[in-house]
């Protein structure tokens, strides 16, 4: 690696080989699978972030079927292609986990990582078949860059399902799944993961002011100027630096 860690830096950090660049992205994994366990967004075996292996970008990184998120080691992660294949680890992959994620990654090209789980205040709002509304500054993160999948056919294991999810995100970072809940992508795992975290809280944040009363919007202009300011891609890796930090300090040996 050419620069320090980018929990030192301002930037993400350039690499001399794919090598370190594979083994940077699969510890980022492995610590966005802890940090959804420490927020409480396992739930049995659902849920899955996946990184684009940078040698192999028709192939990708994810948890294997049902290890969970609190145990996940970077040495845990599996390879699996666009067949779903696991070509690189012994262990089973999540069907759901490959019927989504293969379409995403084929059709975002730019998206480096994608995260999913079945946390409870997005899947509450995903209930509601509405967006996430410009409520308050950290939700402008998603103003005009988020989508609705407005439809739910049972549990995601047909690739065909999956491009249709593909379809519904189109070039936004984040999707809501109808009766689902939530989807986000990124150029790198930090801000993949990143905005799930942000977005699962204005998911909260909204079903809490819904019931309170009525919702009082931030104004377009001043909407689109805070996303400007909150919903870049450098924004949402930034936010990611700290929590990586804490959960190393805490939980070093996901970087085995």
């Amino acid at each position: 690696m050419s620069t320090t860690e980018p929990g030192r830096t301002f930037a993400p950090p350039a690499f001399d080989n794919v090598e370190d660049e594979r083994q940077h992205r699969k510890i980022r994994l492995a610590a966005g699978f802890r940090l959804f366990s420490k927020a409480g967004f396992d739930e049995g075996v659902a849920g899955h972030i996946t990184a684009r292996d940078p040698e192999f970008p028709d192939t990708f990184w994810v948890n294997p079927f049902s290890l969970h998120f609190s145990l996940v080691r970077a040495s845990d992660l599996i390879r699996v292609d666009h067949e779903g294949n696991v070509v690189e680890g012994d262990r089973p992959v999540n069907r759901a986990a490959f019927a989504i994620h293969s379409q995403i990654h084929q059709a975002r090209p730019d998206a480096a990582a994608a995260a999913h789980s079945h946390s409870v205040y997005g899947k509450s709002l995903s209930a509601l078949g509405v967006p996430l509304y410009p409520i308050t500054q950290d939700v402008c993160a998603f103003y005009h860059d988020h989508a609705v999948f407005d439809d739910y056919t049972g549990v995601v294991l047909d690739t065909e399902e999956g491009k249709r999810i593909a379809h519904a995100l189109g070039d936004n970072k984040a999707v809501i799944l109808r009766n689902h809940g939530l989807l986000t992508v990124g150029q790198t795992v930090d801000s993949a993961v990143w905005w799930f975290m942000t977005m699962e809280r204005s998911a909260q944040a909204q079903l809490v002011a819904m019931a309170a009363g009525p919702l009082v919007e931030i104004a377009p202009q001043s909407a689109a100027v805070t996303y400007g300011q909150v919903g870049s891609e450098h924004a949402g890796w930034f936010q990611f630096q700290p929590l990586f930090d804490r959960i190393v300090r805490e939980q070093p040996d996901l970087q085995d």
